[in-house]
């Protein structure tokens, strides 16, 4: 049974998805079977794993809608073990239609049970904002990783972030769990850096990553050529901080 994880920040730029584009590859290339889901309107995470998001033909917006059915929505990547529900501007419309459904929140959720028995991880990648899509995220995963880049209001997004699980723990997901905390472009050469860093260690009683994701000039490359940096430049040390990110993942569960 898959455990499934939302990978969100409400503040925009913090690596969101390229850790989720990433994570997910890397957690395939280790044999996990992984479903990745785009719940993204911009759709980056679909594009990043190779997938035209234009040209798909049914999207986490169809799925959820009930247009077409989960295992419909569902594309193979360039990886046998990486799946992926692909996202368009079409899911841009879904928060308006949502509004008239019942249990709105729990639309992604109803339609991603049948999948997890399929699969070892789950992991949706989130829009940047506490959307009706980020509370379905929120309501159809076990745990939540949030990203936070290493810079001044770092602090500032992730307190809003811990507000916002425990609102959805409250009143939606009881069994919501904060899977940990990843610091992304890390720069060990200014103390700003570290400063993060250790405030993040002594305000947050969660748990988190020793794997930290240094700004890297090939992970930020991968994208532009549909391939995540584990596939575009496997030797890279940014394919191998995602590995050990991965492997942590992988050892924690």
């Amino acid at each position: 049974m898959a455990k499934t994880i939302a990978i969100a920040n409400q503040k925009g730029g913090v690596g969101k998805t390229t850790t989720a584009v990433n994570l997910a590859a890397a957690l395939a290339e280790a044999g996990m079977n992984v479903l990745a889901v785009d719940i993204d309107p911009q759709g980056n995470m679909t594009s990043g794993l190779g997938i035209e998001k234009e040209e798909a033909e049914h999207t986490v917006y169809e799925m959820i809608m009930g247009s077409c059915s989960p295992e419909e929505a569902v594309q193979k990547t360039f990886s046998e073990h990486l799946d992926l529900i692909p996202s368009n501007m079409e899911l841009a419309g879904a928060e308006i239609e949502l509004l008239d459904m019942e249990e709105r929140e729990h639309a992604l959720k109803d339609t991603l049970k049948g999948l997890k028995k399929k699969y070892d991880f789950i992991l949706i990648d989130c829009p940047p904002s506490l959307s009706l899509l980020t509370v379905n995220a929120l309501t159809a995963a076990d745990a939540v990783l949030i990203p936070i880049q290493c810079e001044y209001y770092a602090m500032e997004g992730l307190n809003q972030m811990l507000k916002s699980i425990r609102l959805v723990r409250k009143r939606l997901n009881t069994k919501l769990k904060v899977d940990g905390v990843v610091f992304t472009m890390y720069d060990a050469r200014t103390n700003l850096s570290q400063q993060v860093v250790d405030s993040v260690k002594e305000a947050l009683n969660e748990h988190i990553y020793e794997t930290m994701i240094p700004r890297n000039v090939r992970v930020a490359e991968a994208p532009s050529y549909g391939l995540p940096v584990t596939e575009y430049d496997p030797h890279s040390s940014g394919a191998e901080n995602y590995r050990k990110l991965a492997a942590e993942m992988i050892g924690k569960d």
